[in-house]
Order: C-alpha cells, then sequence, then structure tokens
C-alpha cells in the first residue's frame, strides 16, 4: 500500500465517520469496487434520524434524502443497508440477540473524497471535480494535511491494555490470545443442518443459508489495523472499511467480503450471486484439482443454479420485460484463501423505476437467505441464535446520477469500541445434499482469515 494511502487512511481515522472502498487491484467482472476514501459528514440518514423523511420504507428514504430538492445533487452518499430491513419489505421479524447495535440502515455525505486508482495512487483531476473545489489550493492543503501525517507502527491490538484477558500485544508481552467463542458447538450445529435437511424434505424450502456468529469479548482492538492485515490475508474485490459514530460509541466494520450485492450503470443492473466454495490447494496440481472439484460438482451447481433463479426474480421485478438474463453460469475464480464459484445475472431497469426500487426489490441478496426467500429467512430466524445485523446486508455508495455499487457483507469482522465486543458471522448453503459435517468444515474454512488474526 503506498504510503499517501496509508496517511490518508489513518487521517480518516480521525474523523467520526468515514468509509474506504477497496478494490484490492483484483480483475474482476463488470469491475470491482470503486477505489474511494470518503471522509466526515455534510448530512446523514440513519435508521435513528429518518421519522421525518418521506419514505414507506428505509429504502424510499434514502432515496427522498439523496433526491432532496434544497440539496445539489453532485455527491455521492456512502453506507449502507442491515440485513434485517427485510422486515419492513415482508411480514417479517427479527427478535434474536443483537449485540452490535448497528442502526439499521446509515448514509452520509462525505466532507471530502479521495479517489485513487488501482494501485492506490490520488487521482488528483477526479479527486477535484467530484468535492467540487474551485482551485487547486483548497485540494493541495488536503494533501499536505495528510502528508504531514506521522505513521502508527501499533499492533492489531491495542496498545494500552487495560485488561487481563487478552491478547498478544508487543508493548506488553502478554502471549494470550483472545477466546474466540462459538454460538453453536459443532454438535449443535451438526442437529441443525439435519433439522433444515428435514424441511427440504417436507417441501418447506430447497435451500437455506444457515449462519453462526463467532464473538470475542472485551477485545482491545486497532481496527484499522486489524483490518490492514486482513487485506493482506484476503484480498478481494469488495473490500471496505468503515467507521460511524452513535451515541459517542465508535462501531467498525472490517469487510473483506468477494461478493457484489447490486451494481447500476445507467439503465443495466448486474448481480453476481456466489455459491460454491472450495479451499485453495497445497500445490500447484492440488490447486487445479480442487478447482476442477469445484466446476464439475453437481451439488455445488445445483446450489448456484438455485440462487441464480432466485437473483433473475429479483431483478426482473424492476426490469424491462424481458431484458433479464444470466450472462455468465458457474464462473470459477480464485482467491487468496479459496476457489469460488460465481454466476452474472443481468437486466435493464424499467423507465418508470428508480434505483431504490431495484435495490429493495432484490434485498437481501438471495445467497444469503436461500430460497423460497421468504421462508427461508424465516427459518433462519428460528434456528440461528443472533440477529444477522449488517452481516449479509450490502455496503456501498450512490454516485450522483443514480448509478450505484453494493456488496454483500460476509467475511466481515465487526467490533464495538465501546462494549469491546468483536463479532463475525459465517455460513453456508443448505440442501437436500448437504453432509453436516462438510458444511461444518466449510464454515471454519470461511472463517479462517478472520481467525488468523487472533490465532
Amino acid at each position: 500500500m503506498p504510503t499517501f494511502l496509508k496517511k490518508s487512511l489513518q487521517w480518516a481515522s480521525t474523523f467520526k465517520t468515514f468509509i474506504y472502498l477497496n478494490p484490492n487491484e483484483i480483475d474482476y467482472p463488470h469491475e470491482p469496487f470503486l477505489h474511494v476514501l470518503a471522509v466526515g459528514e455534510k448530512r446523514k440518514i440513519c435508521s435513528n434520524n429518518s421519522d421525518k423523511i418521506e419514505g414507506k420504507t428505509s429504502f424510499d428514504k434514502v432515496y427522498s434524502f439523496w433526491n432532496s430538492q434544497n440539496q445539489p445533487q453532485n455527491s455521492y452518499l456512502f453506507g449502507y443497508f442491515n440485513y434485517d430491513l427485510k422486515n419492513e419489505l415482508e411480514d417479517l421479524s427479527s427478535t434474536n440477540l443483537d449485540n452490535l447495535g448497528f442502526p439499521e440502515f446509515y448514509f452520509f455525505e462525505p466532507q471530502y473524497i479521495l479517489f485513487f486508482d488501482t494501485k492506490g495512487n490520488l487521482i488528483f483531476d477526479k479527486t477535484k471535480e467530484e468535492n467540487n473545489f474551485d482551485d487547486d489550493k483548497i485540494l493541495s492543503k488536503v494533501i499536505v494535511e495528510i502528508e504531514n501525517i506521522e505513521l502508527s507502527d501499533k499492533s492489531i491490538y491495542n496498545s494500552k491494555l487495560k485488561l487481563p484477558l487478552s491478547v498478544s500485544s508487543p508493548t506488553t508481552k502478554n502471549t494470550s490470545k483472545p477466546k474466540i467463542n462459538a454460538r453453536f458447538t459443532e454438535k449443535e450445529y451438526l442437529q441443525t443442518v439435519e433439522i433444515i435437511k428435514n424441511h427440504i424434505i417436507e417441501g418447506d424450502v430447497y435451500e437455506l443459508n444457515l449462519c453462526i456468529e463467532f464473538f470475542i469479548k472485551n477485545l482491545e482492538l486497532n481496527p484499522l489495523e486489524a483490518y490492514q492485515e486482513l487485506c493482506k490475508i484476503s484480498k478481494m474485490p469488495f473490500s471496505s472499511f468503515l467507521k460511524i459514530t452513535v451515541d459517542n460509541s465508535a462501531k467498525y466494520t472490517l469487510c473483506a467480503s468477494p461478493e457484489r450485492f447490486l451494481k447500476k450503470i445507467g439503465n443495466r443492473l448486474i448481480s453476481q450471486p456466489i455459491k460454491g466454495t472450495v479451499k485453495r490447494g497445497q500445490t500447484e496440481q492440488e490447486d487445479e484439482e480442487h478447482k476442477n472439484y469445484l466446476r464439475t460438482s453437481e451439488k455445488e451447481r445445483a446450489e448456484n443454479m438455485m440462487i441464480v433463479d432466485l437473483v433473475r426474480n429479483d431483478l426482473a421485478r424492476t426490469a424491462e420485460i424481458g431484458s433479464t438474463h444470466v450472462s455468465e453460469m458457474f464462473g470459477i475464480y480464485t482467491f487468496q484463501q479459496v476457489h469460488q464459484m460465481i454466476s452474472t445475472v443481468e437486466a435493464t431497469l424499467s423507465k418508470d423505476k428508480n434505483w431504490s426500487e431495484a435495490i429493495k426489490n432484490a434485498f437481501p441478496m438471495g445467497s444469503m437467505t436461500g430460497a423460497p426467500k421468504i421462508k427461508a429467512t424465516q427459518l433462519i430466524e428460528k434456528y440461528e441464535k443472533t440477529k444477522r445485523g449488517l452481516y449479509s446486508g450490502s455496503i456501498g455508495y450512490i454516485s450522483p446520477t443514480g448509478d450505484f455499487d453494493f456488496n454483500v457483507v460476509i467475511r466481515t469482522l465487526f467490533y464495538d469500541a465501546f462494549s469491546k465486543y468483536a463479532s463475525f458471522q459465517v455460513g453456508g448453503a443448505i440442501t437436500y445434499d448437504s453432509d453436516p459435517k462438510s458444511e461444518w468444515e466449510e464454515c471454519l474454512l470461511k472463517a479462517k482469515a478472520i481467525r488468523s488474526l487472533f490465532e
């Protein structure tokens, strides 16, 4: 990572709110995330302050906020939609445990936006243009401020450890490791998979995404350093780092997502569901064997096809008739830790629909629920032990023209700096052919990158 980009992130961390979208130099079909750092708040909308904003659902309110008549249409909005917004879209509820307390949605218009190329170098002209700086001096002042930042050499753990617990830190010589707890024991998880397979046999669902929370209590963490370490371990095309401040408590999202939820370019919609995961091989030959297994596995292809069909139906709800199509089926893509099976579904947005309707009608991503979507989400609430919250939701941006790009929030660590609570969830698709033990091992594989920060 270039020094200026590192300093930019450290500078941004002094603000109460900022987001960093990071494509990690990955070549991805229809391009990965925009490489951008958005810092500070000119204005914001979140579930805690949106009562006076017009709109039936939170998605409509964000659209109204973006489309405000008294605001110039020349700035981006950055933020997220929480998975539990599904409850606004259908007759659903979420009553499970939530130890993180993220607002159900949060969007802000930044004070500063810095654009970077794929290598992490500042794109001066675009940054100047998108910030509406009248002359170079204003941007140059910001650049000087960033360049004067002294880079810290902190570990991922807070150097001011006050708790007897906890963690390895060069400054304390404490060699203990934080205890990673799981909401399910292996036995409980295997039993739950069998119960879900019975639901499939009964015809209630034909695929369901079951997730499990891992959590750490009383963790002193340097979130930005932890995120940079995560990006070394697991480079992903839809990676992001988000800091928001709620009731004077900083909440952090460290996301290493490989998956796109939905992108809009002009009137074109693109969704890229992932279903199918296999670990990397230890040798080149073994790696190719694993890829070939994923490519030819009837189980993995069946899982992927079910979700593609669901996503296709979701996009069709706001698309021009006949425009929805699958442009790639069962693509195999390689990342640092895993190979993934990814398909691409495209559609043309109907002329009488706006961008928020496209998001609303496809939310949440079908790969994180199962199918049929409503019944799957009902069973998810019954058998999972914690709220998903922002996990399985979407982080991204909306441009001044109404184009957008949102990821699926997976492979993500959440951290509350006040309560010192850290959490991450992983899961997989349960189908009739699922082997419970294999599903458990897939969960552990998906958790590997984040667990390695602490083990």
